[in-house]
């Protein structure tokens, strides 16, 4: 099964890093604030957060970046894109 996720809500995009997790939590039918060990890895187990927020800022002239990047987390197959959409697979 695939979901998708947009990250962005009222206050504007949300850092990637908080996406995924909100994602992830909201598929496994938990506040993200409750997907903590043991029963869920920490984001940091897989990839490192900061460097995925910093992944998709936008360059130093203002441009946006583009593209995506995939890993596994929670069992789960997870894209973020360069709009903060996150999809899980």
């Amino acid at each position: 099964m695939s979901r998708s996720y947009d990250g962005t809500d009222e206050t504007g995009p949300k850092p990637p890093s908080l996406a995924v997790v909100e994602a992830v939590a909201d598929a496994e039918g938990v506040r993200y604030d409750r997907l903590t060990t043991p029963a869920y890895d920490p984001l940091h187990s897989v990839v490192d957060p900061t460097a995925l927020d910093e992944l998709f800022a936008p360059l130093r002239d203002g441009r946006p970046r583009t593209g995506s990047v995939s890993f596994s987390y929670c069992g789960y197959d997870v894209t973020v894109d360069h709009r903060g959409n996150v999809s899980l697979e």
